[in-house]
């Protein structure tokens, strides 16, 4: 994809969107470091960052070609990458937690999860109000 198609300008109504997909994430986040879930949790399997990725395949033909085209495929690979890498996480620390080591794992891993989904949606956040298009390469 050419850095020029990424230039392209999007309606406001398309940056209102990607904005409140933004809102649903941190909202999942904020959920979940108050609440009594785990920060990771609510990101993956509560109903605001559920409905956000939702509102990315459906509007995800409508931003192609604009530079909220990179936004919409940050916010669904952000998702999709913590589910994996949160399996994998469990797939390690079940096993492990016979030997007790694996509740540190899961833990650590849970956590450091945590913190990298408040770190891309608060990255991708702030690159959409200063209207810039996120790498590709992510």
């Amino acid at each position: 994809m050419s850095t020029q198609a990424l230039t392209v300008e999007a309606s406001p109504s398309l940056v209102t969107t990607t904005q409140v997909v933004y809102a649903l994430h941190a909202l999942g986040l904020v959920i979940g470091a108050f609440g009594a879930a785990t920060v990771l949790g609510s990101f993956l399997f509560g109903w605001p960052s559920i409905i956000a990725v939702i509102i990315n395949y459906v509007k995800r033909d409508a931003v192609r070609g604009t530079w909220l085209e990179s936004h919409f495929r940050w916010q669904i690979r952000t998702f999709w990458f913590a589910l994996l890498w949160a399996a994998l996480v469990a797939l390690v620390s079940a096993p492990l937690a016979l030997v007790l080591i694996g509740f540190g794992t899961w833990v650590l891993g849970m956590g450091l999860l945590g913190l990298w989904a408040i770190y891309r949606i608060g990255r991708g956040w702030l690159a959409l109000n200063s209207h810039q298009p996120m790498p590709l390469s992510v």
